[in-house]
C-alpha cells in the first residue's frame, strides 16, 4: 500500500470513530453518560481508536494539514490508553461536542465527502 493510500484508509478510520464517538453524546446531557458506565466505555474507546488512527497518520500528510489537531488528538488517545486512572468525561463529553463536529467536517473536506 502506498503511503498516501494508507493516509486515506487511517483518515477513513479517524472518520468512522468520531462519528461514533459524536453519535453517543450528541443528542444526551452529560449527567446521562456520566450515569451510563457502558456508554462512556465506548466513547473512550472511540476516542481512543481515533487517536490512534491520527498517530498512524504520516508525518507528511499530518504537516500538509495542520488545521487539524494531531497533537491533542493522539494525546488524547495517551490519555486514554495509559493514563486511565485520569480520564475526566466531563472533557471528553465536552470535546466529543464542541470539537469532534468540527474534526468531522474537516474530515469530510479532505476525503471529499458531501
Amino acid at each position: 500500500m502506498k503511503p498516501e493510500e494508507r493516509d486515506l484508509a487511517l483518515l477513513w478510520d479517524m472518520r468512522k470513530f468520531a462519528q461514533q464517538a459524536h453519535d453517543l453524546v450528541k443528542r444526551i446531557e452529560f449527567e446521562r453518560l456520566d450515569e451510563d458506565p457502558i456508554r462512556k466505555l465506548a466513547l473512550e474507546r472511540a476516542l481512543e481508536v481515533l487517536g490512534e488512527a491520527a498517530r498512524r497518520v504520516s508525518a507528511g500528510f499530518q504537516r500538509r494539514n495542520p488545521q487539524i489537531g494531531w497533537r491533542d488528538i493522539v494525546g488524547q488517545r495517551n490519555v486514554l490508553a495509559h493514563d486511565y486512572g485520569k480520564i475526566n468525561h466531563r472533557r471528553l463529553y465536552d470535546t466529543t461536542r464542541r470539537k469532534v463536529p468540527l474534526l468531522l467536517a474537516e474530515l469530510d473536506r479532505i476525503l471529499g465527502e458531501p
